[in-house]
């Protein structure tokens, strides 16, 4: 028995090792089990799952439907060479067309694969497109944004978000070869920005001007240079940051989404006058588009499954939903309350609690007291938790908030003050008597159980 108790007690802690690292935790786990004096327990703690490539899983819409080239096949020349007019566009040739789905594809191949719009051949008039990118999940961001265009920048852009399935948009970030004549924004860039204006909506003039060569073909959203603000450039400091997402709101929703829609309002033209003779030469391509984050549990989950072309978290501490937003049926305890990042590394797990203990309250002694003494408790995270906001410790007593008092915090400390809970300075009730016996009932078995261990 005791070789078995140290060889299970050994796997926990390297388990505890494993899953720990020294400067901030991972949040793989939602719980681990322990041994404590009173036996073996679980532990809860605050977990998240694993940042992927999010474009595995959208949906994208564009707008105007049509604009895609190829129907009917279109013959385009090059930006930098107007009179190179050799790429056709044919929707029905699918060596030749360019459809929605090559923003997503497997990158690396020869000759690079990319969705074309068609060309803007209605000049003056704007040649616009809407790509809409949803989720119909709540996304958490964990890396830059990134859009590789294979026609050149467009000379203005805007990306938006959506907290709320595409129903109302907010600007993230304007994007333009003169913000003031585009938006009338003055131009800026994410290094202006601090941890006081991280939330500022600015223009920046970085991604839209030249030509198409090597090193400026992509246009970006800088999520990790914003959480450098709080966590340091190389991110060590994630303590930091996941402490500012824990209690600002704003910030926690400011990289949260469930739809990304990339507004095109102008295609490079790589000359201040645009060519009327030769339209073809002005289009947008995209031959990739990069999301990175996590589904959005509440820290409630450490798994999310793409299931029947929706994604959805593998809810633990006893809650439920998409998000893990509420507690379970049988686990309203207390309200629904999200897990903490803090304190690092497990965070706190904020588990959903069963509605009652009257299951685990009975006036039978052999019972609770007798039958099984070896593991006599005052309280646990479970069955026997401690009410009003208590907090059980080592599973023998309740550290009970300043108002509350008694072995399961179920008495109201107003019962000593003048007057009783009823004086005229005290909104609080005594507990029924049916209970208040059922209590006292409870109080004498573990007490007796305990004093015969």
């Amino acid at each position: 028995m005791r070789f078995h108790f140290a060889l299970t007690l050994w796997t926990s802690v390297c388990q505890a090792v494993q899953h720990y690292p020294a400067a901030w935790g991972h949040y793989d786990l939602c719980k681990f089990q322990i041994y404590t004096e009173e036996g073996l327990t679980w532990d809860y703690m605050a977990c998240q799952p694993e940042a992927a490539d999010m474009t595995q899983y959208l949906k994208v819409t564009l707008d105007p439907p049509n604009i895609t080239c190829g129907d009917p096949p279109e013959t385009y020349c090059a930006l930098e060479n107007p009179y190179m007019c050799n790429n056709e566009c044919d929707a029905n040739t699918e060596e030749l067309a360019h459809p929605p789905k090559l923003m997503f594809d497997i990158e690396g191949r020869n000759p690079t694969t990319f969705w074309q719009s068609t060309s803007w051949q209605k000049y003056p008039k704007a040649l616009l497109v809407n790509i809409t990118l949803s989720w119909n999940k709540t996304i958490e961001l964990t890396d830059d944004i990134v859009l590789t265009f294979e026609s050149g920048r467009p000379e203005q852009m805007v990306l938006e978000k959506s907290l709320d399935y595409g129903r109302t948009w907010q600007p993230y970030q304007f994007y333009a070869t003169d913000c003031l004549d585009a938006f009338t924004m003055e131009p800026k860039t994410v290094q202006d920005l601090t941890q006081h204006t991280l939330l500022d909506i600015i223009c920046t003039e970085d991604y839209s001007r030249g030509y198409v060569w090597k090193y400026d073909k992509t246009v970006r959203f800088e999520i990790k240079d914003r959480f450098a603000l709080f966590a340091g450039p190389r991110l060590h400091n994630m303590a930091s940051l996941y402490g500012q997402l824990d209690t600002t709101k704003n910030l926690r929703d400011f990289f949260t989404i469930t739809d990304l829609r990339i507004r095109l309002l102008r295609p490079a033209t790589g000359a201040t006058m645009v060519d009327e003779d030769k339209l073809t030469r002005y289009f947008y391509a995209i031959s990739d588009i990069k999301v990175h984050g996590r589904c959005k549990c509440n820290l409630h989950a450490n798994s999310c499954v793409f299931d029947k072309e929706k994604l959805g978290c593998e809810c633990e501490h006893n809650t439920t939903g998409p998000d893990c937003g509420r507690c379970k049926k049988s686990y309203q305890g207390r309200a629904w309350s999200s897990g903490s990042y803090l304190p690092i590394p497990k965070g706190t797990a904020n588990i959903c609690i069963p509605n009652n203990i009257g299951p685990v309250i009975r006036p039978n002694v052999s019972s609770l007291g007798v039958a099984n003494r070896k593991e006599a408790r005052v309280c646990d995270n479970e069955l026997l938790r401690c009410q009003n906001g208590g907090v059980c410790v080592n599973n023998v007593r309740c550290s009970c908030p300043s108002d509350y008092s008694g072995l399961l915090c179920e008495k109201s400390r107003c019962e000593a003050e003048l007057g009783g809970c009823q004086g005229p300075d005290s909104g609080a009730a005594l507990p029924p008597p049916p209970l208040r016996l059922l209590l006292l009932l409870l109080g004498s078995a573990l007490l007796g159980g305990a004093s015969a261990l």
